[in-house]
């Protein structure tokens, strides 16, 4: 049963202005290990064995406003479960942003929320693979 998780992305770094903080709240609200740099996780994990399989890398034209233009980057992460995953989310007092146009049944269903440093996640689920 799909409960949620994050599945998978090939590696990414961050600058905050407390790494304390922001990777226990990755750790605590998204469901990974996530570090501060040059230290491991409370449970001794320094790396994450991502289950997601293959990472789009794609480059987007400055003008467009498929997420904050005041922003670099945005991370996207592959999920199970995605409605458990954001009804786990609003729980814990996060926005969550869906829209109907985000999703196709082709590409699969997508939601946006953003880290305490304000840098814009986006939640994406695959389509059921069919057979």
């Amino acid at each position: 049963m799909d409960n949620g998780k994050v599945l998978g992305i090939g590696g990414l770094f961050l600058r905050a202005e407390d790494p304390q903080a922001l990777a226990a709240w990755y750790r605590d609200q998204l469901g990974f290990p996530v570090t501060p740099a040059g230290e491991a996780t409370p449970d001794g994990d320094w790396f994450w064995k991502a289950e997601g399989g293959e990472t789009v890398y794609s480059i987007f034209p400055r003008s467009s406003d498929y997420f904050a233009a005041d922003r670099q980057v945005m991370v996207n992460l592959k999920v199970a479960g995605i409605d458990a995953l954001i009804a786990r989310l609003q729980a814990a007092g996060i926005e969550v942003i869906t829209k109907p146009e985000w999703d196709h049944p082709d590409v699969g269903r997508f939601a946006r929320i953003h880290d305490p440093e304000g840098n814009p996640i986006e939640l994406w689920e695959p389509p059921a693979a069919s057979g």
